[in-house]
């Protein structure tokens, strides 16, 4: 099993609608934004917790 089978459903989903549907530039940069958004609020509240 590799590490890409361990990830959660919603994960891989977001992971195949790259790959198949995302069909531009703008597109793809948009989900970026909007993923690096998420992940860097995530971080920071997992560092004030610490």
């Amino acid at each position: 099993m590799n590490s890409f089978d361990k990830l959660p459903r919603t994960i891989k989903k977001t992971v195949r609608y790259i790959n198949q549907d995302v069909n531009s530039l703008e597109k793809l940069e948009r989900i970026e934004r909007i993923m690096n958004r998420y992940i860097n609020k995530k971080r920071v509240e997992l560092k004030k917790e610490k």
